[in-house]
């Protein structure tokens, strides 16, 4: 199946790209994503509290993901 990835900040400087369109296998979760990005993209493991959001709403690792799903991967933020 695939999802569009859009990567915000520091995920989009790691990835090299804001959007992005991944194929995954049936039934795959937020969580098989994450496993996946880490592996293509190993300074992804160092974001640890980089958060998922699927179609607009924050996600849970166990979420299953549909075809044509939106996620975007967004890192923390921090100001002044």
């Amino acid at each position: 199946m695939k999802v569009t990835l859009l990567a915000f900040g520091i995920a989009k400087d790691i990835t090299g790209q804001r959007f992005m369109d991944w194929e995954l296998p049936e039934a795959a979760s937020v969580g098989d994503l994450r496993a996946v990005l880490v592996e293509r993209f190993p300074r992804m493991s160092e974001l640890k509290s980089v958060r998922l959001a699927v179609n607009s709403e924050y996600a849970t690792e166990d979420l299953l993901l549909q075809e044509n799903d939106e996620v975007a991967l967004i890192p923390p933020v921090s100001g002044g």
